[in-house]
């Protein structure tokens, strides 16, 4: 009888402990990951005017609060998505002002505005952005004809663009400021924020935007998964992602259907 009492005693004894052990590793992730989506370079850079809570219960992350515009949003999600650990995320943020429809003026303008500021060898100064019908006029400065050319080769890309008109100034000066600002924070930016980005990236440009692709992301080496239609859309998927910010060397291996 004796036995018996011991050995239940032992049992729950032993069931609390796993017990205990489990919702302390599982609290101790959810602590994780609020942190690690509050202190990433997405959150820290792209994100930090906006008023975003993360709340994270067993791996399963709701995100509320406020952001400026429906692309900060995704941004959000995307970045949250990327962080180990999680298991699901419920995006509950609401955009602040109104959201242009889709294809409008505004719309577009906002779009090559945030995919501008995705890549690090463009100019760090702001790039005034103008649209109206599909056309896209770019102004502002450049460190040189090079950077002035990657910009226009960027912003043909972006999905909705019909015409490109680049009156950006060369500034030469401006090569010591590139190198000061993005350059010394390449080293800070996390893998999940860089995995949020090239995923976004890719979903912006009208190239890229319709190809099945993986992104895994280890010290600043993306790897690319998936299919692309053609060797080209391979190629341009690995040109986009190699200037994201962060990015220290893409492997491509995506494999090429050939079906359009």
């Amino acid at each position: 009888m004796r036995k018996t009492i011991y050995r239940r005693a032992l049992t729950v004894a032993v069931a609390s402990l796993l017990f205990f052990n489990v919702t302390l590793y599982a609290s101790e992730t959810d602590f994780r990951i609020e942190l690690s989506a509050k202190e990433s370079y997405v959150f820290q850079t792209y994100l930090k005017a906006d008023d975003i809570k993360i709340q994270s219960k067993e791996g399963d992350v709701v995100l509320t609060g406020t952001v400026s515009q429906e692309s900060h949003k995704s941004l959000a999600g995307e970045t949250v998505a990327s962080l180990p650990g999680v298991k699901s995320f419920d995006n509950q943020l609401l955009v602040t002002g109104e959201v242009p429809a889709r294809n409008t003026d505004m719309w577009l303008s906002t779009n090559v505005k945030s995919i501008l500021m995705f890549y690090r060898n463009l100019p760090t100064t702001e790039i005034e952005v103008f649209a109206k019908d599909g056309a896209v006029t770019l102004r502002g400065q450049a460190a040189s004809t090079a950077q002035k050319d990657l910009v226009t080769e960027y912003t043909k890309d972006v999905d909705g663009v019909k015409k490109v008109k680049n009156e950006m100034t060369i500034v030469p000066a401006l090569k010591t400021s590139a190198k000061t600002t993005m350059g010394e924070k390449m080293d800070a930016i996390d893998d999940t924020s860089i995995t949020a980005l090239v995923k976004t990236t890719l979903l912006y440009h009208r190239s890229t935007s319709a190809l099945k692709t993986t992104v895994e992301t280890k010290n600043g080496v993306v790897t690319l998964g998936g299919t692309a239609r053609s060797g080209a859309e391979k190629d341009l998927a690995t040109e986009f992602v190699h200037d994201v910010h962060g990015v220290k060397m893409v492997e491509n291996n995506m494999t090429v259907t050939g079906i359009e």
